[in-house]
């Protein structure tokens, strides 16, 4: 049971740092509008849709999960989001300090949640059920790692 606890603990400083440094990493590029590659999203929409994803979708569903009996979430899909709701003159520092709060608001959640809250299953609409509190923070955490080397590898 330590080790779990410790994977635990370590889970959520990972989460906390990674979303620090996609910020570092997103606001150090010299031009954000630049696409990251050819006919791809460039760093600002790439940071925004982090953002996104962790408000609509992981962070979303690890608050509820941990909050709710057994919630129910629907499919998000990034993509529709993104060209329905994207603003290319949102400032990126704002939005991404804004990102950087969210996430450890989450992390301050995880570390006051007993141990078997980690254990709370959610479904999901067209995956099933079984996700867990652990499942959507692991999730979260992928997504920004995800990110964060694409805008790294710039």
């Amino acid at each position: 049971m330590k080790e779990l606890k410790d994977y635990r603990e370590s889970l959520v400083e990972k989460l906390v740092n990674t979303a620090r440094d996609f910020r570092a990493v997103s606001l150090a590029v010299k031009d954000p509008f630049m696409p990251l590659e050819e006919g791809g999203w460039n760093v600002h929409q790439v940071a925004v849709h982090t953002r996104d994803v962790d408000k609509l979708v992981y962070g979303l569903r690890a608050r509820r999960t941990a909050e709710e009996d057994n919630p129910e979430f629907q499919n998000f899909d990034g993509d529709t989001y993104m060209a329905e709701h994207y603003n290319a003159g949102e400032s990126l520092s704002e939005m991404l300090n804004g990102f950087v709060e969210n996430i450890e608001s989450l992390a301050e959640m995880l570390r006051a949640s007993p141990d078997e809250a980690w254990s709370r299953e959610s479904r999901h609409a067209t995956l099933g059920s079984g996700f867990t509190l652990q499942t959507w923070v692991e999730r979260s955490l992928a997504h920004m790692e995800e990110h964060l080397e694409s805008v790294k590898n710039l």
